[in-house]
């Protein structure tokens, strides 16, 4: 049925729930795994009278440098927990990306039969204000989206 998952993690603890699932999932259908994390371009902010702030190149360079020391230690966990259960994975970083974006597209050039991932579950305004990362997968996925909580 599932040949190969798309695990989203973002390395929080309800994304960690995410990968354990999709693991499992994949364990019990023999299914080949890419785990995903995707690192956010730098917030410039508009305040509506100037364009933002341009960054020195050796700030840029730093924030380049610790999404990808995160992103790294992420996926490192995710490989370590894939390996313990014998499932073939690959782990991807997607650096200065929408996330919602990101994965989409990778399930499509990956050709994935399966994305799953975690929600936080917020809602109101905090899901309003901060986005919902998994409903934009969710309306945009070619393929059946896990939602875990």
């Amino acid at each position: 049925m599932y040949k190969h998952i798309l695990i989203s993690n973002d390395g929080s603890d309800v994304g960690q729930k995410g990968v354990d699932h999709g693991l499992s999932l994949a364990k019990a259908l023999g299914a080949q795994v890419t785990i995903i994390t995707v690192t956010e371009r730098f917030p410039i902010f508009a305040d509506g009278l100037t364009v933002g702030y341009a960054m020195s190149d050796a700030l840029m360079a730093e924030y380049t440098a610790g999404q990808k020391e995160t992103a790294d230690a992420i996926l490192s966990a995710a490989k370590q927990a894939a390996d313990r259960l014998g499932v073939p994975c690959d782990a991807l970083h997607v650096p200065n990306a929408q996330p919602a974006e990101a994965i989409v597209e990778t399930a499509k050039s990956r050709n994935c039969s399966l994305i799953t991932m975690a929600s936080h579950g917020r809602r109101g305004l905090g899901r309003l204000v901060l986005g919902s990362v998994t409903s934009e997968v969710l309306a945009n996925s070619p393929v059946p989206v896990l939602v875990v909580r």
